[in-house]
């Protein structure tokens, strides 16, 4: 039996990375394909032209073929006269040019006499308009070298060439073994404790990318004969082998014994968040990479050393990210000791990059699916404070990060809808959005870190929303506070309401397990001032601190507990069919700067907000009314200290 590994090391990712490299005795093969077929193929050799393009004088107009030296005497005042045949022939573009013409005047400048005789009055010089024999390729001369990635312009040179059937380097075999208990196809009825395996088709997807050839093998189960069988199959049949999962130090995570057991094992933990609990080691000369469980920590870990693999067997280097320079819009805490790589949102607002933290959690894949970059905390820094800049390596085009909306503030469902509805008409349009509450999308207008905030914050004292919080904290900016969505607050609980949650004293009646929104969040305010009314504290609520960053989350988490409550939205409730109790009928507004509002695409968003096609959508979720024909309820001259 396995003794379960309870350390994990903390080497260098990059000596980890260079260890294994260095290991690896990868033997590239080669085939061969018809030239047509090999874009995006590696060359496995140098390739050389067998004919020359053009092979012949070619005409490079269409017009007539001379003799230069006959025309010499050609003027306007002595136009002169030649005759078809012996002193020149109609040619096209592309013609062979016969001897003994060697140039070319263009048709436009020749008078027809009749159908033998021409006239011209510009004399010809030697070999004009007429591309001689390889002036575009000369045979025999290099058109690739070894380890080149065919364009598709390239398939068009080796054609030309004579070169239909070219060697290229075989695509390395990639053996993808998942490997869990909880594993089930996405296909299947799923039970608690069940997980779809998903993580073998991204990591297929990321091999082929790359240029290798994936072969994803069925989920194989948590038992140590399974998994070595498993193990040594793949090194008979593949190049490169990853294994997901069973990579930490869990009671059964046998990886990393097994293939100490059947082969060698270089490094078992890389100093990085996240990723931290990786396995290198090979195989029978196969190299092998075993990759945490955690969507996100596997794919980080996959690029970090399954990519290089890969790269090094075609014989190109690793191609790098874009970066940039950004302005972070919050806080970064890291620990010293490991690179930390952070998910990142980023905006072009007020002429600078502007970058917010998405989640870190390992598990949470949609933070990598909206991640616009990543920000690499080295290991000997703590962090980043609010407001520094710092580099970040791009996941998507800067030209797209460029011309998104950056959208800060409370979470709303509709935000995606109109960011949806925006790139249906714009497809260079979309909205970024971070959910960091109402008070923190102020504070980024403020700051300029944002185009629009998402706001609905509740005054406790005089009972409206956004207006006084709005002229407190941007007081001197130059901004519009424009009426969006009218919309229910209530408490989502689990389906019948089995504790029969009608008010705030009923959460304490019954100590249910509540689950409360952010500092700063609209929801929260209006909880807190639930509370007051109710003569109770935030002592008095059993999870007064369980914070979740969105109304989706909230009710996510009633759905599984059912003595859970929470405070939020009606189409959160629906969505994911919880009961709900309606509180309150509140105002969800959208702050942003003046030239914002203004501009051209301040104008469209504006116009997808009152468009008949976006109330209706917006209608459909329900909960929700969308402001009719709404005119700015505070512009910037009405705000003051």
């Amino acid at each position: 039996m396995y003794k379960r590994k309870i350390y994990l090391e903390d080497k260098p990712r990059l000596e980890a990375r260079d260890e294994i490299l260095a290991a690896s005795r990868l033997n590239p093969e080669k085939e061969y394909l018809f030239a047509a077929d090999a874009l995006g193929r590696v060359t496995a050799e140098p390739i050389f032209a067998r004919v020359s393009m053009p092979h012949y004088h070619a005409s490079a107009m269409d017009g007539i073929a001379v003799y230069a030296e006959t025309t010499y005497n050609a003027h306007e005042q002595h136009p002169l006269h030649l005759k078809r045949g012996g002193q020149f022939c109609y040619v096209d573009t592309g013609n062979a040019i016969p001897s003994p013409f060697n140039a070319v005047i263009m048709i436009e400048h020749v008078q027809v006499i009749d159908e033998d005789t021409i006239e011209i009055i510009e004399p010809a010089t030697p070999w004009q308009h007429i591309r001689p024999i390889g002036e575009d390729i000369v045979q025999e001369e290099m058109l690739f070298p070894q380890g080149h990635v065919l364009r598709p312009a390239d398939l068009g040179v080796l054609l030309a060439a004579q070169q239909t059937v070219i060697p290229v380097v075989k695509k390395p075999v990639v053996t993808i073994i998942p490997t869990g208990n909880e594993l089930v196809d996405a296909a299947s009825e799923l039970a608690s404790g069940n997980i779809i395996e998903f993580n073998g088709t991204v990591f297929a997807g990321f091999v082929k990318e790359w240029g290798g050839e994936p072969k994803l093998r069925a989920i194989v189960k948590d038992e140590p004969d399974r998994i070595k069988e498993a193990l040594l199959e793949a090194a008979e049949t593949s190049d490169i082998i990853v294994i997901n999962a069973g990579s930490s130090a869990g009671s059964k995570d046998y990886t990393v014994h097994i293939i100490a057991e059947i082969g060698e094992v270089f490094t078992h933990g890389v100093a990085a968040r996240p990723g931290k609990p990786v396995i290198l080691g090979k195989i029978n000369e196969k190299m092998v990479v075993g990759v945490p469980g955690y969507p996100v920590s596997a794919y980080l870990a996959l690029e970090w050393f399954v990519r290089p693999l890969v790269c090094k067997y075609l014989g190109i280097p690793v191609p790098e990210r874009q970066k940039v320079t950004v302005k972070l819009g919050r806080r970064i805490v890291s620990s010293m000791g490991a690179e930390d790589f952070v998910r990142m949102n980023i905006g072009y607002v007020n002429g600078q990059f502007v970058a917010n933290p998405l989640t870190r959690a390992a598990g949470v894949t949609m933070s990598y699916v909206r991640a616009d970059g990543l920000l690499i905390v080295p290991p000997n820094m703590i962090g980043y404070e609010q407001g520094d800049t710092a580099e970040v390596e791009l996941l998507r085009p800067l030209e797209e990060i460029e011309k998104a909306i950056v959208f800060s503030g409370s979470h709303d469902m509709t935000i995606d809808l109109l960011s949806s509805e925006l790139k249906r008409v714009r497809n260079d349009l979309k909205i970024v959005s971070s959910h960091v509450g109402s008070m923190a999308g102020i504070m980024a207008i403020r700051k300029g870190e944002a185009h629009v905030a998402g706001i609905h914050l509740l005054d406790p004292s005089t009972k409206q929303y956004n207006i006084s919080y709005v002229r407190k904290i941007v007081a001197g900016l130059d901004i519009v506070l424009y009426p969006f969505l009218k919309r229910k607050q209530g408490w989502i609980l689990p389906k019948g309401n089995p504790l029969e949650i009608e008010a705030a004293a009923d959460l304490v009646r019954t100590n249910a397990n509540f689950v409360n929104r952010q500092k700063g969040a609209g929801t929260r305010i209006l909880f807190d001032l639930l509370l007051e009314e109710a003569g109770l504290s935030e002592e008095d609520i059993n999870g007064y601190d369980r914070e979740m960053f969105s109304h989706l989350a909230v009710a996510a988490e009633v759905k599984g507990d059912t003595h859970g409550a929470g405070l939020g939205i009606y189409p959160a409730a629906m969505a994911m069919d919880l009961e709900f109790v309606p509180v309150a009928d509140e105002e969800y507004d959208l702050l942003m700067t003046r030239s914002f509002y203004e501009s051209e695409s301040g104008r469209l968003l504006i116009s997808m907000i009152q468009s008949a096609r976006f109330k209706e959508q917006v209608e459909k979720i329900g909960g929700y009314q969308v402001v009719e024909n709404a005119e700015p309820k505070l512009l910037a001259e009405e705000v003051t200290e």
